[in-house]
């Protein structure tokens, strides 16, 4: 893998796109309540929904409990696209960058598509923490979590 690049994903949601992306834009604080893949979620810095807010984050890569932080860098509610940057604890010894880019479309007849993209930048070719796959993974079940639980509502 080079030390640079860009991995995707593409989801199919039950849930309605607005629902699903609701949950990113104003909801962050329920994630530990949905999904067993997150296990805390704490503002760091301003708040959980504004431009430059950093978040505190704990969650499960590759079977491991790993920390990171995570700062909103764009916001559109147009095109419902959120663009994070990631950083700290096992991301920080591991990348000199990470950003997590969300994207929801909604369907006209129901449901949405989710897509995740983690564009990197390794420090070093061989990495200790967790790959941008890796963290590909635990959003695509990120994802379904919230699916499911959006589907009970």
């Amino acid at each position: 893998m080079a030390l640079s690049g860009k991995v995707e994903a593409e989801v199919e949601i039950q849930a309605p796109g607005a629902k699903f992306y609701n949950i990113f834009r104003k909801q962050l604080e329920h994630l530990p309540n949905i999904s067993n893949e997150i296990h805390e979620a704490r503002v760091h810095e301003g708040d959980w929904e504004n431009i430059g807010s950093i978040k505190h984050w704990e969650f499960t890569v590759e079977g491991r409990k790993q920390s990171a932080k995570a700062k909103i860098e764009t916001i559109d509610d147009d095109n419902k696209i959120i663009i994070y940057s990631i950083f700290d604890g096992e991301v920080s010894e591991n990348y000199k960058s990470l950003k997590a880019i969300l994207q929801v479309i909604h369907k006209e007849h129901g449901g949405g598509i989710v897509k995740w993209a983690y564009e990197y930048e390794k420090l070093k070719e061989e990495i200790t923490g967790g790959s941008p796959d890796s963290y590909l993974d635990l959003a695509v079940k990120v994802t379904k979590d919230i699916d499911s639980h959006l589907a009970k509502e």
